[in-house]
């Protein structure tokens, strides 16, 4: 059975995350401890969901502590010294939900999943721990701690924010009962849009996007706003807008933030994890300050930071795009603590002036039909053709195939997780050439009937 995607699991709450499958996950997870936290985000299934998670866990002998609602960080803060389950589908519609599962503040590895996976029998019911052998259930606030530290780690690594003008698009999601919060707490002059929590998602999708973020983008340039922030439904998401309302490019943050902490630590072998499609300016801001990076695949950054310390590296930093992770603060994804520390670093030096030694290649992505059948076949196909078509590029294939060129120039090409297509993503100086020259190949990959 395979329930997990690249990040928990997702889908629609009539059909796939159903109150049953609930009850079984929860039950399931019961094996791995005795005590759990149980939050959700604002979805209208929330509830209901949450509530077949608590009946599989105390019915599996496991002691529940209700923390709901919060943003998926604030429960991953809530997990550590046990373990924890969060309810939610993060930016997907509101008719979805999903169960993303926690050991200490980290999120379950793959292992552990599959480990969740083979205790579930979609043909049978597993009998209930012994009447006298059940958990019990108690409500846990969690919010004012989370919001109290938060304040205290982005002053000290980051400085506070006074008189900085800002505007949050929190999306009628979980980040709303914190990020706003935060910043005031932080003498930032806040301005909250969509900041009500509701399931309906009524003031834009759930998705932070340049298109779903228009209202923001427009409401930062025409008040007078030095920084703009925009979050999805439950606060593991940033999505950063400049003073003119333009989106501030996902990596251009990461490097930013990625190089501010490798200056700024003293450990003597500092690491920045990310991951095969992030742009290369990440690596040479770090580099800079004395870092370096390790590569780990999409969704598993946790992953990544667990390689990156058992080789003898400390990481400082680890970020995919829109999610980041500050590991002296805690291992999971937190877009709460970004806008904290976005927010110090503007104050302090100013965003355009935090943006000036990056150097901004052009970069594409593109999504290109693929059959999940056919995928398999095709990277195979690929992890010999396309080298042929760059013959000076180095390869590495260990999360899809990427090629490096010695201007570091590079593309990426990998079958997508969720959907029916393979990505490649491309950064260079003729990055319209580079796609060029890649899609006829990955095309005829994925049509290649002969192999």
């Amino acid at each position: 059975m395979d329930l997990f995607g690249t990040a928990g699991i997702r889908g629609d709450a009539r059909t796939n995350v159903t109150p049953s499958l609930a009850l079984a996950v929860g039950r399931a997870a019961a094996a791995d401890g005795s005590e759990f936290v149980v939050g959700r985000d604002g979805r209208e299934t929330g509830e209901g969901i949450a509530a077949a998670v608590e009946a599989g866990l105390e019915s599996g002998g496991a002691d529940v502590h209700r923390v709901r609602p919060v943003p998926t960080p604030a429960l991953a803060y809530a997990s550590r010294d046990r373990r924890g389950i969060m309810i939610t589908a993060s930016h997907n519609p509101p008719s979805d939900n999903g169960l993303k599962l926690f050991v200490d503040g980290t999120e379950y590895d793959r292992e552990a999943e599959r480990r969740i996976e083979s205790r579930i029998d979609p043909d049978s019911e597993p009998t209930p721990a012994a009447w006298d052998q059940w958990g019990a259930g108690r409500t846990l606030d969690v919010l004012a701690s989370y919001r109290a530290d938060i304040v205290e780690y982005a002053r000290d690594i980051a400085g506070d924010c006074a008189g900085l003008a800002i505007a949050v698009d929190c999306g009628n999601g979980t980040a709303g009962l914190a990020t706003p919060d935060v910043l005031r707490e932080l003498r930032a002059d806040v301005t909250a849009l969509n900041a009500n929590l509701d399931g309906h998602f009524p003031g834009r999708d759930s998705k932070p996007t340049p298109e779903s973020l228009a209202n923001l983008r427009r409401f930062v340039a025409d008040g007078g706003f030095e920084l703009g922030i925009g979050h999805d439904g439950d606060g593991d998401r940033i999505v950063v807008i400049d003073a003119d309302g333009d989106v501030v490019h996902e990596d251009t943050i990461l490097a930013i933030v990625a190089e501010h902490y490798v200056a700024a630590t003293e450990a003597a072998d500092p690491v920045v994890v990310t991951t095969p499609n992030a742009s290369g300016r990440i690596d040479e801001r770090v580099e800079a300050a004395g870092g370096r990076i390790e590569r780990v695949r999409l969704g598993a950054l946790h992953e990544g930071i667990a390689v990156a310390e058992r080789s003898g590296g400390t990481v400082v930093f680890a970020a995919e795009p829109w999610k980041h992770t500050h590991p002296a603060f805690g291992p999971w994804i937190d877009a709460v603590v970004s806008a904290a520390v976005i927010a110090g670093l503007s104050a302090s030096t100013g965003l355009r002036r935090l943006q000036d030694p990056v150097r901004e290649r052009p970069y594409r992505k593109m999504s290109v039909e693929c059959a999940d059948d056919r995928k398999v076949a095709a990277m195979s196909r690929l992890e010999s053709r396309l080298p042929e078509v760059f013959p000076n590029a180095d390869v590495a294939t260990e999360y899809g195939l990427r090629l490096t060129f010695p201007d570091g120039s590079w593309l990426l090409v990998r079958p997508s997780g969720t959907e029916s297509y393979l990505r490649l993503y491309a950064e260079s100086d003729d990055v319209d050439s580079l796609v060029d020259a890649a899609s006829e190949p990955i095309e005829r990959a994925i049509d290649d009937e002969s192999a």
